[in-house]
């Protein structure tokens, strides 16, 4: 059996839209189902819009996702020489022709169709055919080379999403392949990529539906095999709208700066559009072992946000306290906060990280260890009482006189105050709070403290 291989082929032009990672995950997931070849291809050939920067965003964005490629990445620029080659080929062969066609001629004939109410279309006026006499080609014109589309009949396909799909070749006309210049156009590059790399299955979004039929043509005149397609539906804003920055975020980098986690993200990228039964949480391992593309929805997809943070939340709850402690330095700097090495991060993350459902809110959660917050005065004025205030410098002695700063000794010390002073334990646990961390919520009073260093502790007490 051929081995399968699939690729991702983005444009280089912006940052790597939430959509295209979709398409990434499910060619990723798709290649390691069947222990296959996953490919990336960068689709550089606009020119004017392509920078080095877009490049990078997208390397960036695959890498934040771990989306592991076995191949590429290539550059179609790079191939301009192979193109050319294939191009010079179908000239000699018939199946492709020169144009030379002005622009102006161009406009003309689209002016006229439109005003018969015709659909605007290449009237093949330089097509050879069998008995029909060409005009001599126009001095000091560069010509276009156009594909020699078929006349009749229809291009169909199986679709791997969409089911059987057939586009009439009436609908079509003779697409330009090369550019005045030489330089190759978008489909018939695509065509000779994948006809080169030995594609099996092309995974895509369904605005490539229409060049579809047109890839097949050329691929059938080269004498290429036909590799299986699959067009995904688009991902719509929260409103069933097209995904746009004010809408949505719409390219991943947003959702890192929103504090997600990659696992999350292609959980959760996974989930939309595709299932397996009621299953909502996975690991990219099961992901690769359930995946089908007969199991990809017809219709769009709407971003959830609610649901999204939901997956965040478990995520940030399953993963390792250190390697959450790393990620959220700089969410930390990002508000101001220079993290303070002597405090113990990864035991403070443990603490907070299942009270939050990303990193910009465990940021804000943690900022009180790194500086003094300032509790609102209502809260002040609830919890500092004269029940309490004249017990907090005996806490305060205790917890200095400690020969053990642990947890369980600290919790000794605060239930040995509330014993002596005959106070309830939340009486003397929410004005260390206030004075501490600012706020009255926070996980086990005795985990904090013991995770903050005594000194910090005891000058915060002190002050109060």
């Amino acid at each position: 059996m051929t081995p399968v291989r699939t690729r991702f082929a983005p444009s280089p032009t912006g940052e790597l839209h939430i959509g295209g990672a979709r398409t990434a995950l499910f060619s990723y997931a798709y290649a390691r189902h069947h222990q296959g070849v996953f490919i990336l291809r960068v689709e550089d050939t606009d020119v004017e819009r392509s920078t080095p920067e877009s490049v990078k965003a997208i390397f960036d964005g695959m890498h934040w996702l771990d989306l592991e490629y076995d191949e590429g990445p290539f550059y179609q620029m790079q191939r301009m020489d192979r193109y050319k080659e294939v191009v010079a080929e179908m000239l000699k062969a018939g199946t492709a022709y020169y144009c030379y066609c002005s622009k102006e001629e161009l406009d003309a004939l689209r002016a006229e169709q439109e005003a018969r109410g015709e659909k605007p279309r290449y009237d093949r006026r330089w097509r050879p055919e069998a008995g029909k006499t060409l005009p001599e080609p126009p001095a000091g014109v560069q010509p276009v080379v156009r594909f020699r589309n078929p006349l009749d009949g229809v291009v169909a396909w199986e679709d791997e999403v969409k089911g059987r799909i057939e586009i009439s070749n009436t609908e079509l006309d003779d697409l330009i392949i090369a550019r005045p210049d030489g330089t190759p156009t978008y489909n018939f590059c695509v065509v000779v990529d994948d006809w080169d790399m030995a594609i099996t299955h092309v995974i895509r979004g369904d605005d490539h539906v229409n060049n579809t039929p047109r890839q097949i043509n050329i691929l059938q005149a080269l004498g290429a095999p036909l590799p299986k397609y699959g067009h995904v539906p688009m991902i719509l804003d929260e409103d069933g709208k097209k995904l746009s920055k004010r809408t949505g975020a719409a390219s991943v980098m947003q959702y890192y700066e929103m504090g997600i986690l990659p696992e999350a993200l292609l959980n959760y990228l996974a989930r939309l559009g595709w299932g397996h039964g009621d299953d909502e949480l996975f690991s990219r391992a099961q992901l690769v072992e359930w995946f089908d593309t007969r199991q990809i929805s017809g219709s769009p997809s709407r971003l959830d946000r609610k649901k999204l943070m939901w997956v965040n939340a478990h995520y940030l709850k399953q993963a390792d306290a250190g390697r959450i402690a790393a990620l959220v330095r700089p969410f930390l700097e990002k508000i101001g906060v220079t993290v303070d090495e002597a405090i113990d991060l990864p035991a403070l993350v443990g603490l907070y990280k299942e009270r939050v459902e990303n990193l910009c809110q465990l940021a804000e959660a943690l900022a009180f260890c790194f500086r003094t917050p300032e509790a609102d005065p209502a809260l002040r004025a609830q919890h500092l009482t004269d029940a309490v205030l004249p017990h907090l410098p005996t806490l305060v002695s205790r917890l200095q006189a400690l020969v053990d700063w642990s947890k369980d000794s600290i919790a000794a010390e605060l239930k040995a105050v509330v014993a002596e002073a005959g106070l309830k334990f939340p009486q003397l646990a929410m004005p260390v709070r206030v004075l501490l961390c600012g706020t009255t919520q926070t996980p086990s009073l005795d985990a904090v403290l013991a995770a903050l260093p005594r000194e910090l502790v005891l000058s915060r007490l002190a002050a109060g």
